[in-house]
Order: C-alpha cells, then structure tokens, then sequence
C-alpha cells in the first residue's frame, strides 16, 4: 500500500466496475453512488459523532484527501470521490478502510 505522502496523480486511476465491486465487499457499509462512495455511521450522541469527525480530519489530513462530511445530531455521513480522476480510485477505498477502523 503507498504511504500517504508519496501519492501522486500518476499513481492512481478510476477503478473499474470489478475493481469497485470487489473493494466494496471488503467494506461493509460503502455503497457505490454516482461518481464516489458514501458510508453513514451512527453514534451514540452528538459529542460521540463531532469525536469521530475530528478522528476523520487528521486522517483525511494526513493522507492528503478529504472526503465530504455531514454530521446530522449522531449520524454522520462521508462520501470519498477523487474529483482529479472523475470517480473511486485507491485512494478513496485506502481511505475509506482507514475511517471504518477510527469508527470504533
């Protein structure tokens, strides 16, 4: 897997529909919606659900990717796309196991 650091646009490509399909099953709760990849989780509380965004914006930060985020009471909502190449890359499915990991 390529350190955060070192992605560069060369290093990363539209995953196809058999790639996309095959990294969704390794994570549960991701659905496919229109050009990115969207995930709700829900917190106990408020506080719960701000505690896991600021979990997010470090790893968004530090990968150098930032996903969408709505947070509505204890549901909070991300979607990952990678605007540069029009629709999922690695980048997004890195990221995405990164933030199912800072959910619990």
């Amino acid at each position: 897997m390529p350190k955060w650091s070192n992605w560069r646009k060369s290093d990363v490509s539209v995953l196809s529909d058999e790639q996309l399909s095959a990294a969704l099953d390794r994570l549960p709760g991701w659905r496919s919606e229109h050009d990115g990849i969207r995930r709700n989780f829900q917190f106990v509380d408020f506080p719960s659900a701000v505690s896991f965004v600021n979990r997010v914006a470090e790893l968004a930060e530090a990968a150098g990717h930032h996903p969408d985020i709505d947070i509505r009471y204890n549901c909070v909502t991300l979607a990952l796309t990678t605007h540069d190449e029009g629709g999922v890359t690695e980048k997004d499915t890195d990221l995405a196991s990164r933030l199912d990991e800072a959910s619990v």
